[in-house]
């Protein structure tokens, strides 16, 4: 099976994005990775620190682990959005695939220092995982929001420079790069979010020499994505529209078949909400 570099490099090759889930429970997982086999596609299983919380550290990793025995296409597995060296060690031994260590709301020597001292320590353990840093604050929260998140600026010059991006990149040795480029966690209610920034995606790649990662993917039009991935983008991370699916296919659930107990009958229509979002994502960034 490839490895997540080998993926990483591949798709970057093909002009395509391998898609990133985020899990907060089995059904979660399961849309997923059965989306990705029908499909014969990568994918990536994304648990934050609050996910990781709620499904287990090591959980998450067995549940992995297992599907990639079972499938003879790369399935892996993330360590979302960590924000401190403590959990970004917690996920390394645990043998996760890869690790954000994310300091966006850091000033930039903390951020850069932090990204540091964690891709020292997973050099040292595991060479194979890949260690990704966010530069440029975006937001936190994969949720339905009013308005753009508190702190969150975008104007171009609030935005990460290209040269911002390679001096973080060069002091800290990370394998990707998260940059602010007009994307926000979550997603707004009643429309799409705000246009992102194709010339900087571009300009950000060719300076900073490492693959990209688009962050906040849920809200984003088709043509954003399109023009993101042909401009640098490989990794691209949905985490509220899955939610939003889970939710609406549970309440309707519940509403049609207020009797049921069972919780696989109850939650069948979620897991099924859930791969329509996976399918569609998976095609759009593949070109299918």
């Amino acid at each position: 099976m490839k490895t997540l570099r080998e993926c990483i490099k591949d798709a970057e090759a093909r002009k395509v994005a391998i898609g990133h889930f985020n899990i907060s429970n089995i059904e979660g997982f399961w849309a997923i990775v059965r989306t990705a086999r029908d499909l014969r596609l990568p994918v990536i299983i994304g648990v934050s620190e609050g996910e990781r919380d709620f499904v287990g550290v090591h959980a998450a990793r067995a549940l992995v682990t297992a599907a990639q025995k079972d499938s003879e296409y790369p399935i892996f597995l993330n360590a979302d959005h960590t924000y401190s060296f403590d959990r970004v060690k917690e996920a390394i031994d645990a043998r996760y695939d890869s690790v954000i260590v994310d300091g966006a709301k850091l000033p930039f020597e903390e951020n850069l220092s932090l990204a540091k001292k964690c891709v020292e320590y997973a050099r040292m353990v595991n060479k194979e995982i890949v260690i990704e840093g966010e530069l440029g604050y975006i937001g936190q929260s994969s949720k339905i929001l009013d308005e753009i998140p508190e702190g969150v600026e975008l104007s171009p010059e609030s935005l990460t420079s290209p040269e911002q991006a390679t001096q973080f990149v060069e002091k800290t040795g990370v394998d990707m790069l998260a940059p602010a480029v007009g994307n926000i966690h979550g997603m707004l209610k009643g429309g799409r979010d705000p246009r992102l920034d194709i010339e900087r995606i571009s300009a950000v790649r060719h300076k900073a020499g490492v693959p990209l990662v688009l962050h906040g993917g849920s809200g984003n039009s088709e043509e954003d994505f399109k023009e993101a991935i042909k401009a640098g983008i490989s990794i691209v991370h949905i985490n509220t529209e899955l939610r939003v699916a889970y939710r609406d296919a549970l309440k309707l659930s519940l509403q049609e078949n207020p009797d049921e107990v069972a919780p696989y009958k109850i939650m069948k229509s979620s897991v099924i909400a859930m791969q329509k979002v996976v399918e569609a994502k998976l095609k759009l960034f593949n070109n299918l």
